[in-house]
């Protein structure tokens, strides 16, 4: 295998883990709240206040944990990650009926803790085993390709699993789906990927390298972009499911919907990868961004019974969400492989800015709970609520305040476009620079 390429086989058995992490994810954020308010019976309000909490614990972890892989290395961490999470996962979808707040917050930290570990070793592995532009890209469209697929199989299966009807009695047979899934892909991936080249130990690395990192004028601007557009697509999931039950009225219809969109994620990956090879991944993204933009515009305006034009909305956003999905991890990928002398002093390590990076895609989704949900509740939405103006506070959260959050992510986007995507000379330069090149 030449430096500068990786065979297919290779870059699919590293995205196979993919699967099950996204697996994992979904209902954390999907399923969750609704399980919890509705079956448990908490208060929409509490519950969204304990997302925020979590998530307040991974904004220490995260980085932590992003310091520790560039310290000792990613494999085990990674697995010592994959174990934490199967092992918390069953008891967070399958609570007592005595479950409370405490419950909620102990396990949320749990499933959190052991999807971080993972996932911040896996993504770092894949930014270091690609030694150019483009196969970065393919890396992490594998990757997404296979998490899409997860997520697909994370959506259905509830309502497929469920007894009569009842949801929640999906959700606790959920894991016993994620554990062969978890145990099949990361053998796959740990045995049959590429390790990532040899790097200089970190092994006297401080702390002092988290808040560093955040002082790499690119890489801050590009996790700001980032998060703020990452709080954009967050909004509509954390809502999705009240917004078809109580907007539309057709809460059977939800795990369509959501295969719709993620199905139609994953047939624009390879498209986004090839306008990423033409215009460039960042003039992609914001193409991604815009079309998000035009479609979703219509979605507050919909009510009762508009279930094509919902459908379309679904299929169009979904082909848009491929360039989110696809082109930041690689435009992240790029900024840390640039040339020392091409590089924001600071610069940021590896972990540590994988660290951030999966701290604010976490937060991402909590925030929107926990922000979403209380807006909810104050503007007197409650679920199963068919008042028109709950039904229109519902819409108007779901629909323009995520419209308002990409409008400023594409703006800062464009603004910043000349400190975040590298000159192919700069690219030509890092390919130059990898060992054997």
């Amino acid at each position: 295998m030449s430096p500068d390429s990786l065979p297919r086989r290779a870059v699919m058995a590293y995205g196979a883990l993919g699967l099950p992490l996204a697996f994992a994810a979904l209902p954390l954020y999907v399923h969750v709240p609704r399980l919890y308010t509705e079956s448990i019976g908490l208060p929409l309000a509490a519950v969204g206040g304990v997302l925020l909490a979590a998530r307040a614990v991974d904004a220490v972890s995260d980085p932590l944990i992003g310091w520790a892989n560039d310290r000792v290395g990613g494999r085990g961490l990674l697995v010592a990650g994959l174990a934490i999470l199967g092992a918390s996962l069953p008891l967070l979808l399958a609570p007592p009926a005595a479950a409370g707040l405490g419950w909620l917050f102990l396990l949320l930290v749990l499933v959190s803790l052991g999807y971080s570990m993972a996932s911040i070793a896996y993504a770092v592995w894949g930014a270091e085993v690609a030694p150019t532009p483009e196969l970065r890209t393919r890396v992490v469209a594998s990757r997404e390709g296979f998490g899409l697929l997860g997520v697909l199989l994370a959506a259905a299966l509830p309502g497929l699993l469920a007894d009569g009807g009842d949801e929640a009695a999906g959700l606790a047979v959920l894991p016993w789906v994620f554990a062969p899934l978890l145990i099949a892909c990361a053998a796959w991936t740990l045995l049959a990927a590429p390790p990532a080249p040899a790097r200089p130990s970190y092994s006297a690395m401080s702390l002092a390298s988290l808040p560093a990192a955040l002082r790499d004028g690119g890489f801050a601007r590009l996790l700001g972009v980032f998060a703020i557009n990452g709080i954009a697509a967050a909004v509509p999931s954390a809502t999705v499911l009240f917004f078809v039950a109580d907007v539309l009225q057709s809460a059977e219809l939800a795990g369509l919907f959501l295969a719709l969109y993620f199905v139609a994620a994953a047939c624009s990956l390879p498209l986004w990868v090839a306008a990423a090879r033409r215009l460039g991944k960042l003039r992609a993204w914001l193409a991604g961004m815009a079309l998000a933009v035009a479609v979703f515009a219509w979605a507050g305006l919909l009510g009762a019974g508009d279930i094509r034009a919902y459908g379309l909305i679904c299929g169009l956003s979904g082909f848009a969400l491929g360039a989110d999905l696809a082109l930041p991890p690689s435009l992240l990928a790029d900024l840390l492989a640039r040339p020392v002398e091409a590089r924001d002093a600071p610069r940021a390590s590896s972990g540590a800015a994988f660290g951030w990076w999966n701290f604010v895609t976490k937060a991402n989704l909590a925030l929107a709970a926990g922000l979403a949900l209380p807006l909810l509740a104050v503007f007197g939405y409650s679920p199963g609520s068919r008042e028109a103006d709950a039904v229109a506070a519902l819409a108007t959260v779901y629909a323009l305040v995520p419209l308002a959050l990409k409008l400023a992510a594409m703006a800062l986007l464009w603004a910043w476009r000349r400190r975040l995507e590298p000159s192919p000379s700069l690219d030509d330069a890092a390919t130059a620079a990898q060992p054997g090149a």
